[in-house]
């Protein structure tokens, strides 16, 4: 069976065998399901990869980030349902990925999909012969916040957030290389924290702090003017061609990022959806723009704080310290706009 792993992108294949040099076998399985494999044409930069305003072109899917996620659990826990729930835990992502979340309103939080999640693994026949055959409760696996490794509270390191942390780094980004990334990797284990929960930490003080450094660039890059335009301006896109029924609700969750695009440049917003395709640089201002379309508000905060040697890096060196505090000190109050008006 050619299954989506054998196929896959050359350089995420290498990525894949450093986060687990012996592919759990029995997850191909779950990948192979319409659900997942829908997974596959959506891109983790929740759009921007399809503006100039960001230096990217690499097409790092949804999938990808699942199956890495599941991956890292696997490899520090050998448990197949904290893995399973690792590789279903976007199972519920939309286009655009959290722009859908700026659409509901929830640019604060961007959870707003996640309760999908339970419903799309029940409706899935695959999905749940397979999980009856391992006998596995659905409960076991619809959930990853169930398991400190998988997911956990911010700051702290987990498999979700150290896999986009280093996909985003390496790909997208390209901070980094394949063989820093192994040097992060292998410096990783499964440590006590100050609530005496499991989590990831690190066992040398200068990875960490490295890790530190690159994830607190990182959690500007995912909030910064560029971005929370390009993730509001989206979104605002799709509300207008919903009440226009030019879009549906499940059109978000059954169309390719490809097929929801070409709607957008048949429509009416095809000349500003291009204004925003090929703009180099966002502008800001201190003052209410007049006349143009403008973003004015914040969003989730994404940062980590990681453990070494079961302290926080924040607490036992000052450079790292300081790096988040710069980080978290980044500035989300300018009105932020382009040339272009909807009206």
């Amino acid at each position: 069976m050619n299954t989506y792993y054998n196929s896959m992108n050359k350089e995420i294949k290498e990525y894949f065998e450093i986060l687990e040099p012996n592919f759990p076998e029995w997850l191909n399985e779950y990948i192979e399901t319409k659900e997942l494999l829908s997974q596959q044409y959506i891109s983790v930069t929740c759009g921007t990869i399809y503006s100039d305003l960001f230096e990217s072109n690499f097409f790092f899917s949804s999938l990808d980030h699942s199956i890495a996620v599941a991956l890292i659990v696997w490899h520090f826990t050998h448990d197949k349902k904290q893995t399973l729930s690792g590789l279903f835990h976007d199972i519920a992502t939309p286009v655009f990925k959290h722009c859908i979340d700026f659409l509901n309103g929830d640019y604060m939080k961007q959870e707003s999909t996640e309760n999908l999640t339970t419903d799309i693994i029940k409706n899935s026949k695959e999905i749940m012969e397979s999980l009856k055959r391992d006998k596995i409760d659905i409960a076991e696996v619809d959930n990853y916040h169930l398991y400190p490794i998988a997911d956990n509270d911010t700051p702290k390191l987990s498999a979700d957030r150290l896999e986009y942390s280093l996909s985003n780094a390496l790909f997208t980004y390209k901070m980094l290389n394949l063989e820093t990334i192994k040097d992060i990797y292998n410096d990783i284990e499964i440590q006590k924290n100050e609530e005496d929960e499991l989590e990831l930490g690190f066992k040398t003080k200068k990875i960490a702090r490295d890790f530190v450094r690159i994830t607190s660039k990182l959690s500007i890059i995912y909030r910064e003017d560029r971005t929370r335009y390009s993730m509001q301006f989206l979104a605002d896109i799709l509300k207008r061609l919903s009440n226009e029924n030019k879009i549906s609700q499940k059109d978000l969750y059954t169309l390719k990022e490809s097929e929801v695009i070409n709607i957008i440049e048949n429509s009416d917003y095809s000349k500003l959806f291009n204004i925003w395709k090929n703009a180099k640089k966002v502008k800001i201002s201190k003052e209410e723009p007049k006349n143009v379309y403008y973003v004015h508000h914040g969003v989730k905060v994404r940062y980590i704080d990681p453990l070494f040697k079961g302290k926080r890096m924040s607490k036992c060196c000052k450079i790292a310290n300081k790096l988040i505090e710069k980080n978290l000190n980044y500035d989300m109050n300018n009105y932020v706009y382009l040339d272009l008006n909807f009206d």
